[in-house]
């Protein structure tokens, strides 16, 4: 009788607690993610500076990029131009962001040391320390790898999960 009353009691107590899980690997919908990457790219920073020479913009300070309903911030962006010929094209190839970076879209958001997000591939990667909330669950990472046109994503490296279970606290 008292192991059955010990069960109970450990069933109820885990009824109450967010589930905790660990992993190497998870693969997640990021269904708020999803994105079209074709739209306009918008950067507002503090300060611009661009190298002819390399085809490249760097934003430093406050800066936000916005494509569409997504925002990206971080202390510093490398926009880097993609080439055709040996030329610009004034497209825009990827953006390299460095010094808190922050992905917003939805009611979805990624936390990140760095974020490389490829247009044309329409892929972020996002590395160093990564969390990534989606409503009241939250899960981290070293590294998470989003695919914004199929609105999937994987989170690898000592994968670390909370999941609520909509249970009253």
């Amino acid at each position: 009788m008292r192991f059955f009353i010990r069960q109970v009691l450990i069933l109820c107590l885990i009824s109450f607690i967010p589930i905790t899980a660990f992993a190497q690997n998870a693969t997640v919908a990021f269904g708020g993610l999803k994105h079209d990457a074709t739209l306009p790219v918008e950067i507002t920073a503090d300060e611009l500076i661009v190298d002819q020479e390399t085809g490249s913009a760097v934003f430093k300070g406050n800066v936000v990029a916005g494509q569409g309903e997504m925002r990206l911030s971080a202390g510093n962006v490398r926009v880097e131009y993609a080439t055709e010929n040996g030329g610009a094209t004034g497209k825009i190839d990827r953006l390299l962001a460095t010094g808190g970076v922050t992905l917003v879209n939805g009611a979805e958001a990624a936390e990140a040391a760095e974020a490389v997000y490829s247009i044309e591939s329409a892929q972020i990667v996002m590395t160093g320390n990564v969390i990534l909330t989606q409503g009241e669950n939250a899960l981290a990472g070293k590294k998470l790898t989003v695919d914004l046109r199929e609105g999937s994503g994987r989170m690898e490296g000592g994968v670390k999960t909370i999941f609520q279970t909509g249970t009253d606290q």
